[in-house]
């Protein structure tokens, strides 16, 4: 049986302080049996969102420039329960070096709505459309174990480069730099989010990202941005003649 991510959390925790919880009774409902409520807790002021290159919600960014990680595929429930401004009580693990953390479960203070992972379901894949941007960075993101992934900028837009790539990149990602980037772009009600595939100091001078162009488009199929598909009953003209 797999583990969920509210088990996987306090193991963790239970292994980095060495603390001894008491044997939890059998429940014949479902849902997760570890209680969230013993991890640490941590409250904030939400400032935004952040986002995933498909445009989901894979974090929240606190007042204090805190990063919260959350799975991508609470993002229906993390929107309706969760919006920028609100005060957040976050259970979850805080990293040590950086202000991150791993949240298993995540409460709306005034209204009491809470957010809690019980697996990932499956879901529709979206694209964007290609353009360059420019701007300047405000601070980096990362993922839930600690790897850059990508930065956010002043405007509140999200970048999102592959983890290998942010740090070879990490140059252009600190705070204070411009920045000019190029790759899809995906403007939502949520916020906007683009999927680097160059980085440089102007349009004209950027560095492409390593790495092949992963596929867009619904379930895999073909790339958005690619040549469009001939019509049905196409068939292409024959050869020149020598």
């Amino acid at each position: 049986m797999t583990m969920t991510r509210i088990q996987m959390l306090s193991c963790a925790l239970l292994a980095t302080t060495a603390v001894t919880v008491g044997a939890t009774a059998y429940s014949q409902t479902m849902g997760p049996v570890w209680d969230a409520s013993q991890l640490p807790e941590t409250r904030g002021t939400v400032r935004q969102y952040t986002l995933t290159p498909r445009g989901d919600v894979d974090g929240l960014i606190l007042s204090d420039g805190t990063e919260v990680k959350l799975p991508p595929h609470l993002t229906g429930q993390v929107i309706f329960a969760i919006r920028p401004g609100d005060q957040v009580s976050i259970r979850g693990l805080r990293a040590r070096a950086i202000r991150l953390i791993d949240a298993a479960s995540i409460t709306n203070v005034a209204t009491g709505k809470s957010v809690v992972d019980s697996g990932p379901p499956g879901g529709p894949d979206r694209g964007g459309y290609e353009q360059a941007y420019s701007g300047r960075i405000a601070s980096t993101l990362h993922g839930k174990r600690g790897e850059m992934n990508g930065a956010l900028l002043d405007d509140g837009t999200v970048l999102r480069l592959p983890p290998p790539e942010a740090e070879r990149l990490e140059g252009w990602l600190r705070p204070g730099q411009n920045v000019s980037v190029r790759g899809d772009v995906l403007d939502t009600a949520l916020g906007k989010v683009i999927d680097v595939r160059a980085i440089g100091s102007s349009p004209e001078q950027m560095t492409e990202l390593a790495g092949p162009r992963p596929p867009r488009g619904p379930k895999g199929g073909p790339d958005r941005l690619g040549p469009p598909l001939p019509p049905p009953g196409f068939a292409p003209p024959p050869p020149p003649r020598g």
